[in-house]
This record gives C-alpha cells, sequence and structure tokens, in this order.
C-alpha cells in the first residue's frame, strides 16, 4: 500500500491496469466496497458533483469534472512495490506528528527543523534513526550535542517507519475515512501464511 498523486492514480486507471475501489455507505455506519473503471467512474462522478460535491476532491478537464478516488487497487503487478519510506522532511515531521521530541510541543512546519540526535560533528548520521524534529528553540538550546550532554530527554526513540506515515495522519481526515475502512477490513480478511 501506498500514497500515489492524483495524477500517477489517473495513469494507471486510463491504462486500465488498476481499478476504483469505493466505499458506499449503508446507512448504518459500514458500507460496501464497489469496483469501478475509469469509464464507469467518470459517469458515477457526475452524480457525485451534482449531490455531494463537498465530500470530494475535484479534477477539472475540457468536457468534465471527475472527482479524485480515495483507493485504485492494481490488477496485476510483476514485482513487489518498494516497501521503504523514503527519508525526506515531509515524512519525519509526518512520524513524529509535527511534535518536538524534546519539549513535547506541537508546531507548525515552519516552526519545526530536524536534530540530529547524535550530532553530525560527533558522527551522526542523516537515517530514521537519528533524525528527529526539533522545535527552533530546543534545536539552538541542544547544539551540537548529544541530549544527555545538554541534559535533555527525547520524547519518543526515533525509529524507521514501517509505512508511509502520512497513511496515518490522513486517517483520521474525514474525507479519508474510506481508507480507514479498507484497511480495517483487509486487516481482518487477509488470509495468513
Amino acid at each position: 500500500m501506498r500514497i500515489v498523486s492524483a495524477k500517477r492514480a489517473f495513469c494507471l486507471l486510463s491504462r486500465s491496469i488498476a481499478e476504483i475501489i469505493h466505499v458506499e455507505p449503508d446507512g448504518a455506519g459500514g458500507g460496501r466496497y464497489v469496483n469501478y473503471d475509469l469509464d464507469s467512474w467518470i459517469e458515477v462522478s457526475a452524480l457525485q458533483h451534482e449531490f455531494e460535491p463537498e465530500k470530494h476532491d475535484w479534477v477539472r478537464t475540457v468536457r468534465f469534472e471527475i472527482a479524485v478516488p480515495r483507493i485504485i487497487r492494481l490488477l496485476g503487478y510483476d514485482r513487489l512495490p518498494d516497501q521503504t519510506v523514503k527519508l525526506n522532511r515531509r515524512n519525519l515531521f509526518a512520524r513524529d506528528r509535527n511534535r518536538c521530541q524534546y519539549c513535547g510541543r506541537i508546531f507548525p512546519t515552519a516552526d519545526l527543523s530536524i536534530d540530529h540526535v547524535m550530532p553530525r560533528s560527533q558522527g551522526g548520521m542523516d537515517t530514521w534513526e537519528n533524525l528527529v524534529c526539533s522545535c527552533i528553540k530546543c534545536n539552538a538550546r541542544k547544539g551540537g550535542r548529544t541530549p544527555d550532554q545538554a541534559h535533555m530527554k527525547l520524547k519518543r526513540k526515533p525509529e524507521r517507519p514501517k509505512r508511509n506515515p502520512l497513511i496515518s495522519l490522513r486517517l483520521g481526515h474525514e474525507k479519508y475515512q474510506s481508507w480507514k475502512a479498507f484497511l480495517d477490513h483487509a486487516y481482518w480478511s487477509v488470509e495468513l501464511g
């Protein structure tokens, strides 16, 4: 599982190598899964645009508007996709949920920096296990020292995430409830072995 851009999703759909999975609410808090190809999704999008436009993100083309699908599924693949999470600022901020790992407060990304737990000057590397979010004040206070040397304590030990941290962040947003329903169902119904 991974997050892809709307552009990538539509490319996969237009080449008929993926299908749209849509959760249709049943009124009792649950739902059923319906599969759509791109042509049928365009038709469904016309109805969605008329009756529930605020529930979707939209892509406008010259001829029509189409709802951005929340879930697509590849119809087949010739190799397993790489499961490693890319080490970048966005993923680090998402992993730490914009929380300074020293004072514990939540900040907007503009007020956060990336701190090397073991400073570069002491041999620290750019790894998931050595990088944390830090507010500017805590980062300046720590300086080029380890947390022990600066008499500071990490709120949580930094670890490499097992899946893209943006998935966890978006699961809490109302627009992405279909992700949660789909992932919960997949967790309980996928064959073990």
